[in-house]
């Protein structure tokens, strides 16, 4: 399963991932779950649902063992019996200008400011923030360029003109404090050659 998760080049975290659901399938089998059955599945969902494990991560545990059955094992007659639990989707809390204004103003420096004012103005995922290169600032188009992004795609983000002073705020801090390289990251870890955590 390992070698098929990298031919097809998933992430390392959905790769732990997987693994684990199959290793959680495994445990309730209490057998090798290449062993498993059309009603082993059954009642693995049942346990599921009666565990109270909560939509999303049964249906992670699904694709999971999909990808178990259909990839690794070639049982494609098993991975039909797996069900997505549906369930309502609701719009996100959005945090009001005024919110996000003291939210930016309790950061605990200028890179947190910059960082958070770019998760937020340009709607960045956290592991996109932590990723961005010096490079990846473009103040002439106004873009903040995003390599291997979500689902390994490349994109383009919009660059506000307020988020550009923040970020040149940080430029200059950075710079001064000597974290900042000329093709570094925007965000550097503690160690300026690593970037910033996603924690």
């Amino acid at each position: 399963m390992l070698e098929d998760m990298a031919i097809r080049g998933l992430r390392e975290e959905t790769q732990r991932d997987y693994i684990r659901f199959v290793r959680s399938f495994a445990a309730f089998l209490g057998r090798s779950p290449d062993a498993a059955t059309a009603e082993d599945i059954r009642r693995f969902q049942v346990h599921q649902a009666e565990s109270g494990v909560q939509p999303p991560t049964i249906n992670c545990s699904v694709s999971a063992l999909r990808f178990f059955f259909t990839v690794a094992l070639d049982r494609s007659d098993l991975s039909r019996r797996l069900v997505l639990v549906r369930h309502p989707r609701k719009l996100p809390n959005v945090l009001s200008v005024e919110e996000v204004g003291r939210l930016l103003e309790a950061a605990p420096g200028p890179k947190y400011k910059a960082a958070l004012g770019t998760a937020y103005g340009a709607g960045l995922r956290v592991s996109e923030v932590a990723a961005l290169k010096v490079g990846d600032i473009d103040s002439t188009r106004m873009l903040i360029r995003v390599e291997q992004g979500k689902g390994r795609k490349d994109r383009n983000a919009m660059l506000s003109p307020q988020l550009l002073e923040l970020l040149r705020l940080w430029w200059r801090e950075g710079k001064r404090r000597n974290v900042m390289l000329p093709h570094g990251w925007l965000f550097p870890g503690r160690n300026c050659l690593e970037p910033m955590s996603t924690r």
